[in-house]
Order: structure tokens, then sequence, then C-alpha cells
């Protein structure tokens, strides 16, 4: 049966059935027909021409294939380039793309079976990056056009050219300011008004102006140990806290807490405010975010002290990323290690400082711990958590 002449009702039906895309099983790219459903697709292959069209493929049907599938990716690449250009797309958003138009080639006369075998043909091939996440595969493309290369090219030349301009505007501003400095130092005299008496009486009023001393920053230091060589990696940061100020602060808690206890004298600042609470052999928590977030809550073993206690060196136990790592922190980077019930641990500072006992009871509703101590057999009860600290021989 002929088909219908142009402009007949059965015409425009047909015309529109086949708008939008059809099955891609029921597609002949060799002859170019879309059936709608599977009945008309075994009726196109029992068809002659269909047959004259597979004699053609057998003959040479490397060259078909490879004829599909060049030009399959010419039109994906184009379309990717076109709209979207260098972004990080979804592959399935360009392919739908691609496939809205009628005419384009059908991924099943390429070589590639799936969507997925053509992406990864692509980051092979150096065409696109391409990544898979969870929401599937991402392409982006590489311009390798000699335009854009020249254009990127001359906007980095000019970009440099400007930051140099910049340079040498910024230096001569400089130079321009340290000149008028010299020159109003070289002109301006101090002067000095002796103090006189009011004859009322209002009281006399100083304005001194005392320069502080600059505040020394204590060197926080990293040495991690490569494995199989004796060679160290040093990493150094600068901490903004003081050992003077973390003194202070480490008084203001021992204060607080001091008041919990019951059975300790008064604090006294002669002794313990001279020292810090750092000992050989503790176990210790880093509790800084400075060094990263691989030390962050990492523990450690203090192995030796300096600075009165307030800085020691620490080699790290957890986690197995950092293990056998040494660091050097101040105290105020560091935390009180709680032990389990039996465990040995240590009173840092109070009426029995230094000694050590075992953890004897848990109070959690008031962060304190009862600890008996091991050479008098007595129970210190209701010990802050900063007060003790895990102890290993």
């Amino acid at each position: 049966m002929g088909k219908h002449e142009v402009g007949t009702p059965k015409y425009i039906a047909n015309k529109i059935k086949a708008k939008g895309l059809q099955k891609l099983r029921w597609y002949c790219q060799m002859c170019q027909k879309q059936c709608r459903d599977e009945n008309g697709f075994k009726c196109h292959t029992m068809s002659e021409s269909h047959h004259r069209q597979l004699l053609l493929f057998a003959d040479n049907a490397s060259r078909y294939m490879d004829q599909f599938s060049k030009e399959f990716s010419h039109g994906y690449l184009n379309l990717l380039k076109r709209q979207f250009g260098t972004r990080r797309v979804p592959a399935n958003r360009v392919y739908q793309e691609y496939i809205s138009d009628r005419g384009h080639i059908h991924m099943n006369a390429t070589i590639w079976l799936t969507l997925t075998a053509f992406v990864k043909w692509l980051g092979r091939t150096g065409q696109c990056v391409v990544d898979e996440t969870e929401k599937g595969w991402y392409v982006s493309y590489i311009d390798r056009d000699p335009e854009t290369l020249a254009a990127q090219e001359r906007k980095a030349k000019k970009q440099k050219m400007d930051k140099d301009d910049e340079e040498r505007m910024m230096e001569f501003v400089e130079k321009q300011v340290e000149k008028g400095q010299q020159e109003s130092n070289g002109q301006s005299e101090t002067v000095k008004e002796p103090l006189t008496r009011v004859d009322n009486d209002t009281p006399l009023v100083l304005n001194m102006k005392i320069n502080k001393k600059p505040k020394l920053l204590p060197i926080i230091k990293i040495e991690k140990p490569d494995k199989g060589s004796t060679s160290t990696e040093s990493v150094s940061m600068i901490s903004n806290i003081k050992s003077e100020e973390s003194s202070k602060n480490y008084m203001d808690k021992e204060t607080r807490s001091i008041k919990s206890e019951k059975h300790t004298s008064k604090y006294s600042k002669d002794e313990d405010s001279r020292e810090g609470w750092l000992r050989e052999g503790l176990m210790v928590k880093v509790i800084t975010k400075t060094l990263g977030n691989k030390y962050y809550k990492s523990k450690g073993i203090v192995q030796s002290v300096e600075k009165s206690n307030f800085v020691g060196k620490v080699k790290l136990k957890s986690p197995e990323e950092v293990e056998n790592h040494v660091i050097k922190l101040d105290q105020e980077y560091l935390e009180t290690v709680i032990p389990a019930f039996g465990k040995q641990v240590m009173i840092l500072w109070g009426k029995y400082k230094g000694m050590t006992g075992v953890v004897y009871k848990l109070h959690i509703e008031s962060y304190s711990i009862d600890v008996k101590l091991e050479k008098d057999d007595i129970i210190v009860k209701n010990l802050p958590y900063e007060q003790i600290c895990k102890y290993m021989i």
C-alpha cells in the first residue's frame, strides 16, 4: 500500500504519531526507519528493501560501523562543546539532548553497546574528563581548539602584565610613604610641658601611653617519621597563645574546679601557678584543629616536658594514620584522658599533686572521680576531670 498524499488527514495523523522518541530497538539504522511497535519492525525486517541494505552492510560491515560510530561521537561532542562548554555535566543529560533530534545516529548502530561504555571511551581517548558518582557518570569537555588556546594564552599574558603594573605601583607608593615619614620625623620635635599646680582641688590627670611589649608566639613543631628511613619531615606552625597566658587560663580552671574538691586545701599560687600540669608518662588528647583534622582528638603519651611543664613532646598512639608521630605542643592544646575503672592515674595539682592511684568511682553528674591512692591506700573523692590524667608507666 502506497503512502498517503501530503496534506491528507491520514498523512497528518501519521506525522503526529511519528513525533517524539520511539523505542531504540525498533529502529533500523541502515534503512533509517523508525517503527512504532514490534509488529511494524518485524514487517520491516521482512521487506525487500531491508534485505538489500543488509547485503550492502555484509559486504563491508566494519566500514559502516566505523562511520556510524564516528558520526555519533562527533555529534555528541559537538553538542557538548556548543551547549555546555567545559562545564561538568551529567553524561545522560547530554545524551538526551542529542537524541531529541530525530535525525541522529542511534547508539545501536555504533560499536558501543551502552552509554557507560561510550563515556569510558571518551575518557580513555582524552577527549573529555569523566568521573563516576552516585548519581551517574559526569563529563567535562576538553577544549583543544587552537583559537581557544591562543585566547587563553593572551588572557593569561594580560593578567600577568596587569599584575606587574600593580606591583610597580605598590612599590612606588611604599617608597613615597617611607620618604614622607622620614621627612615628618626630621621636622617634628617633641614638646615637653612642665606640670603646673592648679589652684582648685581638681585631681591631676596624666595621659601616659605605655608601649606594650609584643607577645612571643611559641612554635608548635610536628615531627613525622618516614617508614623505612631515618629522615624526618618537620612542619612548623605558629600558635597565638603564649605559655604565660596558658598558665593564667590553667589557674582559672583550677580555681573553679577546686571549689568542688572537699579534701583539698586552698590553692597555692606560689607553688602550682609557676608550673604546668604536663608530666612524663601521661596519656593526653590533642584538642586543637590548627594542625589539621587528622591530628584533632588524637591521643598520645608525653615523652618529655619543658618550660616549667607547660610544653611537652607527645608521641601519638591513635589513630593509625598518625601513629608514632611526635608533636610538640603547649598544654593549652592538650586535654587529660580519663581511663576506665581500675586503671592508673596521676593527680596533676592540689594537695595530692604528683601522686598516682587507680580510678575507684566515677561521678558523671558532677564531672568528678574518686581515686584510690597507691601509697597510703587513701580514697580521694570528687576530683574534677581536669585534675587527673591517665598515667602510663
